[in-house]
């Protein structure tokens, strides 16, 4: 729990858009709508992503804002799992079935439909024993001064959190740069663009 306590790393980014009147519950909807799921079976393969709480990872309900709402900030989390099986591991077992099928079958080797069958059923077999690696990345919402802060400097954790963020509020989530620090200085934005140096023009808030 990086945001509530510890040290902490990650990007920034600026919100565009206005939030519609009455978020609340608006926002409620859209996050349980896109919470974190279970998948629906246990010989799942790949990953399963959605929102969570700060507080505990397995709390994915948004109905009591009091759990995730102070003030004018939003706390919320980003849960990835992952659930593969070893593939050396894999391979290993999956010998051992092809010598098992050969001197059951009096023959020198599988064939190739026979290897996959083997492979396909040792996966499930081992996929039903296996937990998913699961991953929290928090969220800190400055709702009103439209920044927020992600806490993770993955390309691909920040990749799947832009773009849950804008299926999930309708909102674009887009990196913070320290130029956006100097937009508000007065004379400032004008010199850099007539100097070629930025195009502040273009990065409304």
């Amino acid at each position: 729990m990086g945001i509530l306590k510890g040290p902490l790393s990650g990007r920034r980014y600026r919100i565009v858009g206005d939030l519609p009147e009455g978020f609340t519950d608006e926002f409620i909807a859209a996050l349980n709508t896109n919470q974190h799921r279970e998948p629906q079976s246990p010989t799942h393969k790949g990953q399963s992503m959605g929102w969570c709480q700060v507080h505990n990872l397995l709390d994915v309900d948004f109905s009591d804002v009091n759990q995730w709402l102070y003030n004018h900030y939003a706390l919320f989390a980003l849960r990835v799992d992952t659930k593969t099986v070893p593939a050396k591991l894999l391979r290993a077992h999956l010998e051992k079935r092809q010598q098992a099928w050969c001197l059951a079958n009096n023959r020198p080797k599988a064939p190739a439909a026979v290897r996959e069958e083997l492979r396909e059923a040792l996966e499930q077999e081992m996929l039903l024993k296996t937990l998913p690696r699961v991953q929290t990345m928090e969220v800190s919402w400055n709702m009103n001064d439209r920044w927020l802060f992600f806490t993770s400097d993955g390309e691909l954790p920040n990749e799947n959190f832009q773009k849950l963020f804008l299926r999930t509020f309708g909102l674009r989530a887009i990196p913070w740069s320290p130029l956006d620090e100097l937009a508000g200085t007065e004379g400032l934005p004008e010199a850099l663009v007539s100097a070629g140096t930025t195009d502040l023009k273009g990065s409304g808030r």
